[in-house]
């Protein structure tokens, strides 16, 4: 506990100063490679730029509620931000600071007191709880399905648009990305944007975070002057420049000694194309899958002499890297896997999900239902709605869901329930996890995935997982 204390303040205490010194002109940059505590050692950031530049539009309030784009993705959160620093942010100002907004930061934005501190920690406490921002959606035109009823416990009932919630992304490391947003709708003809493919890409990413920056300055910041092609231009490319990865395991030490390629240098020469090690066949190369997907730890320290507590730890850390890349798995009931391949069981292993090398997340869009979304979990969901939804070809077809997912932008039943995986990367610093933060810690995950596919997972190699994850 003093260990979490200790980081937390340090971390704040660095974020904190370092936008008091940039409004009062004192620094306009961070260092590359500038150390950021987190509760398992230290997160670092790499800038093709040389520099972390802090006066660019990135951290400029463009809107009119005081919002940038850093409110919701901090530097020292791997662009992203942990549960812990919001409610700590929450503390510092009693609620004032521009992440706590009613037009998505509170669970509602009607029947809310927010004139008092009181009335602000209720209003705002899956924000400062979960780390989650409600996304009200409209139904889309022409869905396959109905909604039939909502019940959400924070009174954001209607049945047109529907409100989720849903954890920031990392606004990092995003040159690897296949979709944009956990639902792709960043990525959709749907939205007139376009998605990642082996042939356009870089040009449809850089296009697509472009109008993802447009659509967060107007919907999060309440912009009423849209950005300029320049300021979007200027966002994308302070983005694209940014590797960010844990440097330092405070059990095992610096992740690059001995010839290890933990931390983010490695990062920016890490090779990667859409399809790159896709198992069913996508890539275009036709290389075939492997599911050896990360090797950042090994050879370099699977002999390495070094004190007892390091090597324990990062024999730890290589046990779990191992696990990842050969713990066999079988996958079933994956809307997206299962129902497209025809199988009802297919053998696998961490990397047929998590394929990019090195990086963790699916190498082309593969918006999956591995069953977060589900009322009935291994995880805790009841803080979210429950919303009731009827297939309009077959009215006798219901499924309740906390979030329909990708479905609220195709409007095809078949993905309700299907959201992208995230970038592996930076993992410790931006707790808690998945889209709807349901696992609290790293652990919590390795548990849903224990139950949900039933891989009869140890204490130790739980423990070994975890140890691994946390040093990504």
């Amino acid at each position: 506990m003093l260990k979490r204390r200790v980081w937390l303040l340090s971390a704040l205490t660095i974020s904190v100063v370092t936008v008091a010194a940039v409004a009062n002109g004192a620094s306009s940059f961070l260092p590359n490679l500038f150390s950021f505590p987190d509760p398992n050692g230290v997160l670092k950031t790499y800038s093709s730029t040389g520099t972390i530049d802090l006066t660019g539009p990135f951290f400029q309030s463009l809107g009119t509620n005081g919002r940038s784009c850093a409110s919701c993705h901090q530097p020292s959160d791997a662009w992203s931000v942990s549960a812990a620093h919001v409610a700590a942010r929450f503390e510092q100002t009693n609620g004032l600071d521009p992440i706590f907004r009613t037009n998505d930061g509170s669970n509602c934005d009607h029947n809310i007191d927010t004139t008092t501190v009181a009335g602000r920690r209720q209003a705002y406490s899956l924000l400062t709880g979960r780390g989650l921002i409600r996304v009200a959606l409209d139904l889309p035109a022409r869905a396959e399905f109905e909604v039939v009823g909502v019940r959400n416990p924070y009174a954001c009932n209607d049945t047109s648009t529907l409100s989720m919630y849903r954890r920031p992304l990392p606004s990092t490391n995003l040159r690897f990305l296949s979709t944009v947003m956990w639902d792709g709708r960043e990525s959709s003809t749907q939205t007139g944007t376009q998605p990642i493919t082996f042939a356009t890409d870089p040009g449809d990413l850089l296009s697509d975070l472009a109008h993802q920056a447009l659509d967060a300055t107007n919907g999060h910041a309440q912009a009423t002057t849209p950005l300029t092609p320049q300021q979007q231009q200027q966002i994308v490319a302070f983005e694209m420049g940014l590797s960010t990865a844990q440097a330092v395991d405070s059990s095992a030490g610096s992740l690059n000694s001995l010839g290890a390629s933990g931390g983010p240098m490695t990062l920016v020469n890490q090779p990667f194309y859409i399809g790159i090690n896709d198992p069913l066949g996508q890539n275009p190369y036709n290389t075939a899958f492997t599911p050896v997907v990360f090797t950042l730890f090994t050879p370099a320290w699977v002999n390495a002499s070094a004190t007892d507590a390091i090597a324990a730890s990062r024999a730890s850390i290589l046990r779990g890297q191992k696990l990842f890349n050969s713990k066999p798995i079988d996958i079933k009931s994956v809307g997206g896997l299962n129902d497209a391949t025809g199988l009802s069981v297919i053998p696998g292993t961490c990397g047929t999900c998590h394929d990019a090398f090195n990086v963790g997340n699916h190498s082309v869009s593969a918006p999956l239902n591995i069953g977060i979304a589900d009322v009935v979990n291994p995880l805790d969901v009841s803080y979210l709605p429950v919303i009731t939804l009827r297939q309009k070809a077959d009215p006798t077809k219901e499924v309740s869901t906390t979030d329909p997912g990708r479905a609220m932008v195709t409007g095809k039943w078949a993905d309700i329930g299907k959201f992208k995986g995230p970038i592996l990367r930076g993992l410790a610093a931006r707790a808690p996890y998945f889209h709807n933060g349901a696992a609290a810690s790293l652990k919590e995950v390795l548990e849903f995935y224990d139950v949900r596919f039933d891989m009869k997972l140890t204490d130790q190699e739980k423990a070994d997982l975890v140890a691994f994850l946390t040093a990504l």
